[in-house]
């Protein structure tokens, strides 16, 4: 049974999460952890252990999330041979590889939908979950650890929707501002927006960040006009950076991709962090995000899950997690933690050389 050796810690992990977003010294880089079922269930093994929460604990993971139970009706019946989200709507079918397997998303519902497709589209009622179940797992957690409400998906306007019309349906939708499509839009952001004001109303005092996402780079580039960001997105985006100011806390979004063209606009409406960060994107190294936003953005990730994590040696990851640290430790704000999830294609002892390494040479 493999364990991972802690360093000293000298704070809880709430303290350490709210002193990063502030700039602030800690005992130790604050750690983030997000995988993928596969290499999700070879950590337990190899680690010892059973639960999820005794995973986060082993790993020395920071931060846990807060969210409400729906008790809503059914809104959505999946297909023969598919899987659908809840609360979405979104389709998805099970593809097999050689480390396991992913859930595709497929047909599309909405794909080259009349505008009375989108007016009869169900979205989830807020009033329609369990907001003392979400305010007695916050309470559960005693102040030990660092809690959020949202997550990558939230608003992300551009990802969600895509999964629900196709791609190319949504980003066209944008881009002409078809009024169908986007009342459609504005009503699932109604929707998601009324959620995380009741969360946070009903956990007031407990919760210490939220997470947004929004997918807005490829690999080489912008995926938008930063034009079409100002007109459309990014209202979106400040209202809900705009809520987390209301309640004191901090925001932080999930962009994927080439995205840093955005950053000083995140900046300008509020939003506190951001995640992901693959350095292989143009214009996202370390190094590159750092010289222009050290200080100013939180950085949370940047251990690319299509490197040495997935295809070097436990040497090559040391490395790679040391070279990180060594150039984003220095202006604090910075949470350790893969790039989205780490993938089922990853070695298990390369994961475990990660996040040794981050209590290794985490050290402040």
């Amino acid at each position: 049974m493999e364990k991972i050796i802690k360093c000293p810690e000298t704070m809880s992990s709430r303290e350490r999460v709210i002193r990063t977003f502030n700039y602030e010294k800690t005992d130790r880089v604050t750690i983030g952890y997000h995988a993928n079922p596969g290499i999700h269930q070879r950590l337990k093994d190899a680690l010892g252990v059973v639960t999820d929460e005794q995973l986060f604990q082993a790993l020395g993971v920071d931060d846990r999330s807060i969210s409400a139970p729906y008790t809503g009706p059914q809104i959505f019946t999946a297909p023969p041979n598919r899987r659908v989200d809840p609360l979405e709507g979104c389709l998805m079918r099970k593809v097999e590889h050689d480390t396991g397997y992913y859930w595709d998303f497929c047909d599309f519902p909405l794909q080259d939908a009349e505008d009375e497709d989108f007016e009869k589209f169900p979205v989830p009622n807020p009033d329609h979950f369990d907001y003392d179940q979400a305010l007695a797992q916050a309470k559960s957690y005693e102040g030990k650890y660092g809690l959020y409400v949202g997550n990558a998906g939230t608003p992300d306007i551009i990802n969600s929707n895509g999964r629900i019309m196709g791609m190319e349906d949504i980003l066209c939708h944008l881009l002409t501002n078809d009024p169908a499509a986007m009342a459609f839009v504005n009503r699932r952001v109604d929707f998601q927006f009324g959620m995380m004001e009741r969360l946070l109303d009903k956990c007031k005092g407990y919760i210490d960040f939220m997470w947004l996402g929004e997918d807005l780079g490829t690999q080489i580039g912008p995926m938008i006009s930063l034009e079409l960001y100002r007109n459309t997105l990014k209202p979106i985006h400040k209202k809900f950076a705009d809520l987390a100011a209301a309640y004191n806390i901090p925001s932080i979004i999930h962009t994927c991709g080439s995205s840093s063209w955005v950053y000083e606009d995140f900046i300008e409406i509020g939003i506190k962090g951001v995640d992901t960060l693959q350095p292989e994107a143009v214009n996202m190294s370390p190094s590159y995000l750092t010289e222009h936003f050290g200080g100013r953005l939180n950085f949370r990730g940047c251990i690319s899950t299509a490197g040495p994590l997935a295809y070097g040696t436990q040497e090559d990851v040391w490395n790679n997690c040391k070279e990180t640290l060594e150039i984003m430790m220095p202006h604090r704000g910075y949470h350790f933690a893969p790039t989205h999830e780490i993938q089922d294609n990853t070695p298990t002892e390369n994961a475990i050389a990660m996040y040794q390494a981050a209590h290794t040479l985490g050290r402040y």
